[in-house]
């Protein structure tokens, strides 16, 4: 059985949409299970999540872009990281990252590339989503890879939208196709 781990933090409920897309495609491949890790408010993980990610074969990081980068209870989670950090506990497990801001850009690669940070101080194994991007003029928010996230997977919840109107079906499936690639890619480091 190869485990998927998702530890996210979402304002408003959008960010928690794209990861339950990430979770449904990660779980559409066989012999995989995924459990999901949601970061309160405060910035804190229920007991024995930390134990939990340091099983898992893979990782996976959300949050919402706020100001250019992750959430502060997801960075809270991050320090709070260094435990397994020192033990090398999440070494050589896959990682890959998620997030969502308002915005067609809002800065969303710079929260990417502090999950890939992350990842890479725990020694982790990142994957991006592997998509090519959406990107002719008969192409729109509905496809799939609108926002050509490549690092990791992006999604645009307009700020007068509602977690029921956004993130739009070409970002949740994006994401849900991202989901599925990392459980495969976990699955053959498994082999």
């Amino acid at each position: 059985m190869t485990s998927v781990a998702i530890v996210y933090f979402s304002g408003y409920g959008h960010t928690a949409r794209q990861a339950e897309a990430v979770q449904s495609g990660a779980a559409s491949v066989p012999g995989t299970q995924v459990a999901v890790y949601q970061i309160d408010a405060n910035g804190d993980l229920l007991e024995g999540a930390f134990e939990a990610l340091g099983k898992a074969d893979a990782i996976v990081y959300g949050s919402p872009t706020y100001m250019g980068g992750p959430a502060w209870q997801f960075k809270k989670f991050a320090d709070a990281s260094s435990k397994p950090w020192f033990a090398q506990a999440w070494k050589d497990k896959i990682a890959a990252g998620f997030t969502n801001s308002a915005s067609v850009n809002g800065d969303k690669f710079s929260t990417i590339e502090y999950f890939w940070t992350l990842s890479q101080q725990h020694g982790q194994i990142w994957v991006g989503t592997g998509m090519l991007p959406a990107n002719t003029k008969a192409h729109g928010p509905a496809d799939i890879n609108w926002t050509a996230g490549f690092g990791g997977a992006l999604a645009i919840s307009p700020s007068d939208a509602s977690p029921d109107e956004a993130p739009r079906a070409g970002d949740l499936e994006t994401a849900r196709l991202f989901g599925q690639r990392i459980a495969e890619v976990a699955s053959s480091f498994r082999r």
